[in-house]
């Protein structure tokens, strides 16, 4: 397949994980007044059972890469289950599920925050000044005020700070060696084992509906997972991640025609800021992708002198033997 080929496949693939994240959403709502944990938990138990038979049929099976990746996993899997509780509870008490997606799409913001602790990069500019856009977008949706109102849009703003921690942690992760598809299945695992205890004592019976609405929440995760993952097979992310905010306007439609969820105007005002910060980002490492391609290589001459080591007399002075 042609590389224009590979890229609109992995288009395709992306836009379906925006859709079953979407979906994801607006099920976790439709399940209705249930105790929190009791929904986190279906989200990944149907997703460490699926992970899990894929992992018997392969070779490695469940042979996680090194022991330096196990403290990455750790945190990864902690950190990525405190968001999605703050995800789910932002989306059971937000007035819209499109402002919780929004809120969680804030990650890959986050993600460049964090990757200066974690991986010790140097933003540049132009990248700090779209996380910045991006925030004041992001406080339009949140809608700052001194009442209890404002504590489902802070988790939700939280969320997406807990998923940027977590993709960084997944960035590492894969810089070790470690397989993607053990990534979902250590998170998944480690949430289901967390929460089980906790659902059993908060467990409310449920209706054959809510059951139903659980099941598809955690079918639905389950597809955006693989989904992703292979959009990523296709396509470098710096190419098609943007294309994973349509989950905003899946979550926007989905919550008009079935909840009747209508946002606010200072909400699609964030949501056009956020996402515009988002285009710009990813608008400039496009940029910069192809700057790179076009530049000239280095001459032999040039190469070959690059090789020779300095004179002594041509060293800089050690600052230690002043």
């Amino acid at each position: 397949m042609t590389t224009a080929g590979k890229k609109g496949l992995g288009i395709l693939f992306i836009l379906g994980a925006a859709l079953c994240f979407a979906l994801m959403n607006l099920f976790v709502n439709m399940a209705g007044d249930l105790p929190l944990f009791q929904k986190v938990f279906f989200r990944n138990g149907i997703t460490v059972v699926v992970v899990g038979i894929m992992l018997c049929f392969q070779k490695q099976h469940f042979r996680i890469r090194s022991r330096a990746c196990i403290p990455w996993h750790f945190l990864r899997s902690a950190i990525g289950l405190l968001g999605v509780i703050l995800n789910f509870y932002a989306i059971d008490h937000i007035g819209s599920i499109s402002d919780a997606s929004i809120l969680n799409k804030l990650s890959p913001f986050f993600a460049i925050l964090f990757s200066v602790f974690l991986l010790r990069e140097k933003p540049r500019i132009p990248e700090i000044i779209f996380v910045l856009i991006a925030f004041a977008g992001a406080m339009c949706v949140v809608n700052p005020r001194f009442d209890m109102a404002v504590i489902p849009a802070i988790a939700g703003f939280l969320s997406g700070a807990c998923a940027g921690i977590a993709y960084t942690c997944v960035r590492i992760l894969g810089t070790k060696g470690e397989r993607g598809i053990m990534t979902v299945f250590c998170f998944a695992a480690f949430s289901t084992v967390v929460t089980l205890p906790v659902m059993i004592v908060t467990y409310e019976p449920m209706t054959g509906m809510q059951l139903l609405y659980l099941l598809l929440a955690g079918a639905a995760a389950t597809g955006g997972q693989f989904c992703i993952t292979a959009a990523y097979r296709q396509a470098p992310a710096k190419e098609i991640a943007v294309f994973d905010y349509m989950q905003v306007f899946f979550a926007a439609i989905l919550g008009y025609f079935i909840l009747d969820q209508i946002p606010e105007l200072l909400s699609i005002v964030g949501y056009v800021i956020i996402i515009g910060a988002a285009v710009g980002q990813w608008a400039y490492h496009l940029v910069l992708a192809r700057r790179r391609e076009h530049a000239p290589a280095p001459s032999a001459e040039a190469t070959a002198a690059d090789m020779v080591p300095p004179s002594p007399a041509e060293s800089p002075p050690d600052k230690h033997s002043e």
